[in-house]
């Protein structure tokens, strides 16, 4: 019932105030719609000031035009009695005879301050304020579409909650336009306001005068003070609701109500209390000035001060007595277990005995060195990488720390504690646990600290426990920097390159290539150790390419070449780049004996010939290495795909370059090897 009731409420209410416009009402009847017209209006201002955030108050635009129109009503009704028998009712006489004294001059500049005071500087703000918000509110609404799709497709939020989040935002637009036409209808009433007034004391003059005979200082005093007491019975409903507008627009989005949040703000700071409570109680002591009001306020606000202090003062005490962990989720909450199932894409778990790392100095802290592997592999690969989550695992051996990204285990090592890792060759007459180092694969031993200086002595190499941590963790991220690049990673990059170098980026994506394709590229340059830095040159390669062909093979040989010199740069040792090559005619069989594969080209040769191959390369890459240098390999342009995927079955950090790659460094080319098992590829 009370449904039904609701439903039918709002148009009956319009259907009568159109009716205030045409139908006479009596003088008793009008008492009650003014004493209703100004209780809606205060029911509106502390609505706007107990929601929480504007969209909490939706319908709060439409109530403004409807309160409006019925107030615009009343004053027609009010205006039509007023003139017609001298007498409007028992409201707008008491606001005449008792609100301004029953002086003409002294209401009409209460009247005038009112209309000032709501037309001038809260009509005028509320209306800009609503301008601003509604064009900041649509120009953000991109950003939060994306920042709601990227929760989306992190997993943060659900399907539901998105589509909520999304009409929230679309509300939030409507809401603000609809603020920014509406606050229009207050500036508007205000006039009509002004302008009903005028009309009404010309109108009440003249009909005293020439009507009921009245002589024109009766006439005068008596219709002046009735459109006086009119004008103000509308004007104070009229101000309220601006203040509701202005306080409506100028809302942000908070937790509690204005007057809880404005409480809480207020009293936060203890230091401002009390300066200004000084001020006042000094001002008190000013000669002339009124000292009870400036020392009661004063006192009053030192007062608050101190009890502000106490009661942080009481929270301090409070958070030393709690231990740090009466706070946190029980093991077993839904909480707990739903951050243990979390899925991180870096994560580092350290046996118990390996915690100090965390925090143990500012050399040795392990957050600190990751922080500085992430900026210095930012810098050489161009990838961000992301947070790496650090964790005790009871679970791991002693001693042990492991290394997983997307929840595998990527890496595993030693790191005990009170030792150094010494690496060497001659270590035998050093106390210490024999250890096989897993990134270059040297062998070494865990020492204790205090026989550094012995260590060194004997020429070796001496390693403290975080810098091989990091250094592990260093090789494995480059290793696997392909699959850390995710496709938010991407959006990111390309909205990084679309700020400097917006040309590009228009043309390339989505135009040519989606995300997902130019995920695909650079996570093929990332796989072979490619720096992907400079992404404009990349996105330019891929133009050019893209208008041929899409493939992605041929997209990623085509972003190598358009960074060129780049390629090569990591490879060149004091100004020379050596290479390993192949005979001609092995060459030109590899050519000939290329096929399409879904992962690109590969080489079609019996399993025997390629082991034999592979073996070749081996040895030739020992003599180097033996030689104590490194070298590449290198081949043609359109051998280089396939022959890098044979290549990566035996030596899985080999670089393999394609002749222009390496002809573009402008540096000297040594070949300190030749690959010639042509009888590996005899028919």
């Amino acid at each position: 019932m009370s449904g039904r009731l609701s439903q039918f409420a709002v148009p009956v209410g319009v259907v009568g105030i159109v009716l205030l416009l045409v139908v006479p009402l009596p003088a008793a009847l009008l008492d009650f719609l003014i004493v209703t017209n100004i209780a809606m209006a205060l029911v509106v201002l502390l609505t706007s000031m107990y929601v929480k955030r504007p969209l909490d108050f939706s319908v709060f635009p439409s109530m403004l035009l409807v309160l409006t129109l019925f107030r615009l009503g009343l004053n027609v009704a009010s205006t039509r009695l007023v003139l017609r028998d001298g007498y409007a009712g028992e409201v707008i006489g008491a606001f005449g005879q008792f609100v301004v004294g029953g002086s003409l001059i002294i209401g009409l500049v209460i009247f005038l301050i009112l209309v000032v005071i709501q037309f001038a500087v809260i009509t005028n703000g509320a209306g800009r304020v609503a301008e601003v918000g509604a064009r900041f509110t649509l120009d953000a609404m991109p950003g939060k579409q994306m920042a709601i799709d990227a929760d989306l497709n992190a997993g943060l939020i659900d399907e539901d909650t998105a589509r909520q989040r999304r009409a929230d935002i679309a509300a939030e637009a409507d809401f603000y336009g609809a603020m920014d036409g509406g606050s229009k209808f207050v500036k508007g009433d205000a006039i009509a306001g002004i302008i009903i007034t005028i009309v009404n004391l010309l109108g009440g003059f003249g009909i005293g005068m020439l009507q009921m005979g009245l002589s024109p200082g009766e006439s005068l005093e008596r219709f002046s003070l009735l459109t006086i007491g009119d004008g103000l019975v509308t004007q104070i409903p009229a101000l309220l609701m601006s203040v509701s507008t202005g306080l409506i627009v100028t809302r942000a989005t908070a937790s509690s109500d204005m007057g809880t949040a404005a409480s809480e703000q207020l009293t936060q700071s203890r230091t401002a209390l009390t300066i200004a409570g000084g001020g006042a109680i000094v001002l008190a002591l000013v000669p002339g000035m009124p000292k009870l009001p400036f020392i009661l306020v004063g006192a009053a606000l030192l007062i608050t001060g101190q009890r502000i202090g106490a009661r942080d003062r009481a929270e301090q005490a409070t958070k030393e007595l709690v231990p740090a962990d009466a706070t946190a989720p029980s093991p077993d909450s839904p909480e707990a277990l739903m951050e243990q199932m979390r899925v991180h894409a870096l994560e580092i778990q350290l046996a118990p005995d390996l915690v100090d790392l965390v925090g143990s100095g500012t050399d040795q802290d392990l957050l600190a060195r990751v922080r500085g592997l992430r900026r210095k592999i930012a810098m050489e690969l161009g990838l961000v990488v992301p947070p790496v989550r650090t964790r005790d695992s009871v679970e791991l051996p002693r001693s042990t720390y492991v290394v997983k990204i997307a929840g595998v285990e990527v890496g595993r090592g030693e790191a005990p504690s009170g030792r150094l890792l010494a690496l060497g060759d001659h270590l035998e007459q050093i106390v210490g646990t024999p250890v096989h180092e897993p990134v270059f694969g040297l062998n070494g031993k865990w020492i204790p600290t205090e026989l550094r200086a012995q260590a060194e002595l004997a020429g070796a190499t001496v390693v403290d426990r975080v810098s091989v941590l990091v250094t592990h963790l260093g090789s494995i991220v480059t290793s696997n920097a392909s699959r850390l690049l995710t496709r938010e990673d991407v959006r990111v990059l390309v909205e990084g390159v679309k700020q400097v170098n917006p040309a590009v980026v228009d043309e390339l994506v989505p135009g040519m290539l989606s995300l997902g394709q130019v995920q695909g590229v650079l996570q093929g340059l990332l796989a072979e150790r490619v720096s992907i830095r400079d992404l404009p040159r990349v996105f330019e390669g891929l133009t050019l390419r893209a208008k041929a062909s899409a493939d992605a093979e041929g997209l990623i040989e085509a972003a190598r070449a358009a960074l060129g010199p780049a390629v090569a740069a990591p490879y060149v040792h004091d100004g020379t780049l050596r290479v390993i090559t192949l005979e001609p005619v092995l060459e030109q069989q590899l050519l000939e004996s290329r096929r399409p594969g879904d992962e690109g080209t590969q080489l079609v040769v019996d399993p025997d010939r390629v082991e034999r191959l592979l073996t070749s390369l081996r040895d030739r890459v020992q003599e180097v290495e033996n030689g104590g240098r490194e070298a590449i390999v290198v081949c043609a342009p359109g051998l280089r795909p396939a022959l890098r995927r044979t290549v990566a079955l035996a030596l899985p950090t080999m670089p393999v370059l394609s002749y222009a790659e390496v002809t573009c460094a402008a540096v000297q080319v040594e070949t300190v090897g030749v690959v010639n098992d042509v009888s590996a590829l005899a028919a």
